[in-house]
C-alpha cells in the first residue's frame, strides 16, 4: 500500500465496491447496536463477542477450537495449539487497554501485543520489537514474500504517521489497511497474524465503530475460511485498486458475520437459552 495522496486512507474509501461495504457494515452494526437486549445487557454481549473473536483468531492462527472448549478451558500451557488460543484470548483482553495509546504511539502498542501474545514463549531479546536483519518469522499462514527488516521499519514508520495524523478514510478502510500492512510485514518473529487481527479490532472499537467491541471481525474472517483469507490478502498485496478493494470487502464482511454472532447471542440471551 503506497500513494503520494495527502490522506491516502481517505483515497482507498472511493475505490469501486468499497463505499458499498462501508455502508453494508455500517447498517450491521447500527441494527445489532439497536437490539433491545443491547439496552440491558451489553457487558454479557462483549464478554461473549471477546470470547468468540478470540476463538476466531486462533482458529486461523492454526488452533480451531471448539468454542466449548475455549470456554471450558483454564491451562493454556503445553501444546502448541493450547498457546495459540491462550495467546488470542490474552490479546483480546488487552485490546480495549491500549486505545488511548493507539491514536498517540501505534508503534508501542504493536510492542505491547507482541509482548503479550509471545506470553515468554519466544526469547527475551525479541519480543516487543520489530525483527531484525536475519532474524525468521513463523508465520506457516501467509507465505507472501517477507519484507526486509529496513523496510519493516519504514512501513511501520509511515503507518504510524498516518494512524497519528488521523484520516477522513471510514473506520472499516483504516482497520482493513492496519490488519492488511501487518500481515504483509510480519514485523515480530512470530504470533503476527494474531496482532493484525488485534490490531484491527482496535481500530474499530477505538473509531467508535464498534465502541463496546460487539462485532468480532475475527469471527467472520474464520467462518470465511482460511483459503478465503489468504486469497483476500493477497488481492492486497498485490497493491492494485481491485485487490485493495477486495481485501477491504472481505474484511467487512468479516465485520458483517461477527455482527451476525452478536446478534444470535443477544436472541438467545433474549429467549433466555443463553
Amino acid at each position: 500500500m503506497s500513494t503520494t495522496a495527502s490522506d491516502p486512507l481517505a483515497t482507498l474509501g472511493s475505490l469501486p465496491g468499497v463505499p458499498c461495504a462501508v455502508d453494508s457494515v455500517r447498517k450491521a452494526v447500527d441494527r445489532v447496536y439497536g437490539h433491545r437486549v443491547m439496552r440491558r445487557r451489553s457487558n454479557e454481549i462483549t464478554a461473549e463477542a471477546a470470547l468468540r473473536g478470540s476463538r476466531g483468531s486462533a482458529a486461523l492462527a492454526g488452533a480451531d477450537w471448539n468454542l466449548e472448549e475455549v470456554r471450558r478451558r483454564t491451562d493454556f500451557s503445553g501444546e502448541d495449539e493450547a498457546r495459540v488460543v491462550g495467546a488470542a484470548l490474552r490479546l483480546t483482553a488487552e485490546a480495549g487497554q491500549l486505545l488511548s495509546i493507539w491514536r498517540q504511539s501505534p508503534l508501542r502498542v504493536l510492542a505491547r501485543l507482541h509482548l503479550v501474545a509471545a506470553g515468554g514463549a519466544a526469547p527475551d531479546d525479541a519480543v516487543g520489537r520489530p525483527r531484525l536483519a536475519g532474524e525468521p518469522v513463523d508465520e506457516p499462514l501467509i507465505e507472501a514474500p517477507l519484507p526486509d527488516a529496513d523496510e519493516v521499519a519504514g512501513r511501520l514508520e509511515g503507518l504510524s504517521q498516518l494512524i497519528i495524523a488521523g484520516t477522513a478514510a471510514p473506520a472499516l478502510v483504516t482497520a482493513a489497511v492496519v490488519h492488511g500492512e501487518l500481515l504483509a510485514l510480519r514485523p515480530f518473529g512470530s504470533h503476527n497474524g494474531l496482532v493484525a487481527r488485534t490490531a484491527e479490532r482496535i481500530v474499530l472499537i477505538g473509531s467508535g465503530l464498534d465502541p463496546k467491541s460487539i462485532c468480532p471481525a475475527e469471527v467472520g474472517h474464520a467462518e470465511q475460511g482460511r483459503a478465503a483469507y489468504v486469497a483476500a490478502f493477497e488481492g492486497y498485496t498485490s497493491g492494485t485498486p481491485e485487490g485493495v478493494a477486495a481485501w477491504i470487502a472481505h474484511c467487512g464482511r468479516s465485520v458483517e458475520l461477527g455482527v451476525r454472532e452478536s446478534t444470535a447471542v443477544c436472541e438467545a440471551l433474549q429467549r433466555g437459552a443463553a
